[in-house]
């Protein structure tokens, strides 16, 4: 069976479902050069809870968590099945490395999840199992997250994280004619660290890196990339699938880690 890869996917703004532009012709294009997963845990920056927690769902909702979009939005449903028993086997697995975690039996898919995984695989024939994050916690728990699931990438399954690069909301506009200059200096920065597999200033990045508190006033929306890396292992390969901003603001890169 082939070792599927660990992703970081931009979910942007809603509107991104209704005009994914260039950046979801790019993952459209990079989906269709994978061998089809077995199910794909997807971790998206807008669920938090206490400790990990794995959807178990049979049949997940599609839920339509933002407000003031197009109507046409709130039709969309992503009818995927779950995987109750991915969902607890994930779950042993972190349970056994030390890291407390549990199910939710009715967790559906947030716009953070389904907006990516739609992109990815529109005919919603691939289950899916959602993972929380915990706000809380550091990038180095997160990681670790990832260190605890990576076996599960030789059992077919893919690792999906959503969030964004950047994301600071109080620049974001549809119409900007212009981009922040520390939206390119961190997206600069991070995509230099992962090139050179700094995995050690990658988790310090809050301290380190240009533009950081700007391009994360809460770092919620990059926890995501840290579970996806803590999957791939420090000997990885970053395969870069799309740079860009949307909006002015909000940076729209992908990534698919590989273990070497």
């Amino acid at each position: 069976m082939t070792v599927q890869p660990a992703l970081f996917l931009p979910h942007g703004a809603p509107t991104f479902a209704l005009s994914p532009g260039h950046a979801g012709e790019a993952i459209r294009k990079f989906a269709a050069s994978l061998e089809k997963p077995e199910a794909i845990i997807v971790v998206s920056a807008h669920w938090n809870t206490g400790i990990p927690m794995f959807g178990a769902s049979p049949n997940p909702q599609t839920i339509h968590d933002f407000w003031g979009f197009p109507e046409e939005l709130y039709g969309i449903n992503y009818p995927a099945k779950g995987s109750p028993e991915l969902a607890r086997h994930a779950s042993k697995l972190l349970n056994e490395a030390g890291i407390a975690a549990g199910v939710a039996e009715k967790q559906g898919l947030d716009h953070g999840a389904w907006i990516p995984l739609r992109i990815l695989y529109p005919d919603a024939t691939v289950p899916i199992v959602p993972l929380s994050l915990q706000y809380r916690n550091t990038p180095e728990h997160h990681y670790h997250l990832g260190e605890a699931l990576s076996p599960l990438r030789r059992e077919g399954i893919l690792i999906a994280s959503s969030g964004n690069l950047t994301h600071n909301l109080s620049h974001y506009r549809q119409d900007a004619a212009e981009t922040p200059p520390y939206v390119s200096e961190f997206m600069a920065w991070l995509r230099k660290m992962l090139q050179a597999k700094d995995i050690g200033a990658l988790l310090n990045y809050r301290k380190i890196a240009p533009g950081a508190l700007q391009a994360h006033p809460t770092d919620e929306h990059l926890l995501p990339l840290f579970v996806a890396l803590g999957t791939a292992g420090a000997d990885f390969r970053t395969e870069f699938i799309y740079e860009g901003v949307y909006d002015g603001s909000i940076a729209m890169d992908a990534f698919a880690f590989h273990s070497n």
